[in-house]
């Protein structure tokens, strides 16, 4: 449920970001290249100009395999006077969502080709890879582990915060989380990386739709990537157009238009990665596609199991699948339509979704959440919506009325 203020959410922002300036001596804010966190940006460049606290300190983790054009805005953010630049160019492993025989990616691993030179004044950490190289590991929470470890190595010894541009809007799960409990003091639009140094991530933008960061950006002149333009242009859904790196799970709409959009990056991902210059020879939806029930199998559920066995090439994480799924079929086995979950599964495993990203939108969406409520007898309203107990079966909703 939302509650509307007459305070404009430009100006909530601006009072969060600038109660963030008072209660922190140093305030660094991550941008990716993307309309977030062009936004994010200017807002707390605004507050640094009043607060007299320029330049404002700019972090940018380059994931490698990035655009070039984002990389391109990105480049003119770091080299404007106001900016201090923090590009970290550094080994980190990442879920490669690219491939199921190789379902990490070190991006700047040490004695390979990369996709493009350093930065001059990058940095990076003097320590191993954050994430264990071997493969056979399954990883977990690596963006949360990655946050606390630059943190520490940009702000040993000062309480600090990193201002990033995320929002409820686009996802159930980030609404849960950004709403339901307190990070810092009063605020809840954060996330603790170490209580015990003051270090944390904040979200003032939390709250802000499409609409109010399109119009920030229109309304003040900023400059954003290209790239928005351009799938605009060829008839890209705003929900789509993803400015992350081309190897993330949420991103592998983009694949494939990149060799149409910028092939020197499309020629650069292939020599680097190699077995995917396939993707543009295909249609998307064979790929990533769960519409149609392959006549050989009986059931959603057996062709996610199948699928699960023999497509994930790695023990470990095929073991990490298998027990999510165990995990699930017990807690919904009293589920209505659980094809719809199993479908949810089986885009997991197509795209090696190995921290089940796609499937938590499923998972904290209103129909599924009040089955969860009802599985664990809590109480629940708004039996008559029927979009509300979407996923209760009948017989089930007939004996809670007439129990109420």
């Amino acid at each position: 449920m939302k509650i509307y203020t007459k305070q404009s959410v430009w100006d909530a922002a601006l009072e969060r970001i600038e109660y963030l300036f008072d209660e922190f001596p140093n305030i660094i804010v991550c941008i990716s290249g993307g309309k977030d966190s062009t936004v994010i940006f200017n807002l707390a460049l605004i507050v640094a100009r009043k607060k007299n606290r320029l330049p404002l300190k700019t972090y940018f983790l380059d994931q490698e395999a990035e655009w070039g054009c984002a990389i391109d805005h990105v480049r003119q953010t770091m080299q404007r006077e106001e900016v201090e630049p923090l590009w970290l160019q550094t080994p980190i492993f990442l879920p490669n969502s690219l491939s199921q025989e190789k379902p990490y990616f070190m991006a700047w691993e040490e004695g390979e080709e990369w996709m493009r030179e350093k930065e001059p004044n990058s940095i990076g950490f003097d320590e191993h890879p954050l994430i264990d190289p071997t493969v056979e590991k399954p990883l977990a929470g690596y963006w949360g582990r990655y946050f606390i470890q630059s943190m520490d190595y940009l702000s040993p010894d000062d309480s600090a915060c990193f201002l990033v541009g995320v929002r409820a809007e686009e996802s159930p799960q980030r609404l849960i989380g950004l709403t339901s409990k307190g990070t810092y003091k009063h605020i809840t639009y954060g996330k603790v990386l170490n209580k015990s140094k003051s270090h944390y991530n904040f979200y003032p933008l939390y709250d802000w739709c499409l609409s109010d960061i399109w119009k920030a950006i229109h309304d003040n002149g900023w400059k954003y990537c290209s790239l928005y333009d351009t799938y605009h242009n060829y008839g890209v859904p705003p929900r789509d157009m993803r400015v992350s790196s081309h190897i993330h799970e949420t991103a592998i709409h983009s694949l494939f238009l990149l060799h149409e959009f910028e092939k020197e990056t499309w020629e650069a991902l292939t020599k680097r990665m190699g077995g995917i210059n396939q993707a543009k020879h295909i249609a998307k939806k064979e790929v990533i596609s769960v519409g149609k029930l392959p006549y050989m199998f009986q059931s959603w559920k057996e062709y996610r199991d199948y699928l699960t066995k023999h497509l994930i090439a790695s023990d470990a994480q095929r073991e990490k699948y298998i027990k999510e799924w165990q995990k699930m079929d017990a807690f919904y086995d009293d589920m209505k339509n659980p094809e719809t979950m199993y479908k949810k599964q089986i885009r997991s495993v197509l795209v090696n979704d190995t921290e089940f990203t796609k499937l938590a939108g499923f998972l904290q969406s209103p129909p599924v959440i009040v089955y969860r409520k009802w599985k664990r007898g809590d109480e629940i309203t708004g039996i008559d919506d029927p979009l509300a107990t979407k996923y209760i079966k009948p017989e089930y909703l007939n004996e809670i009325r007439a129990s109420s």
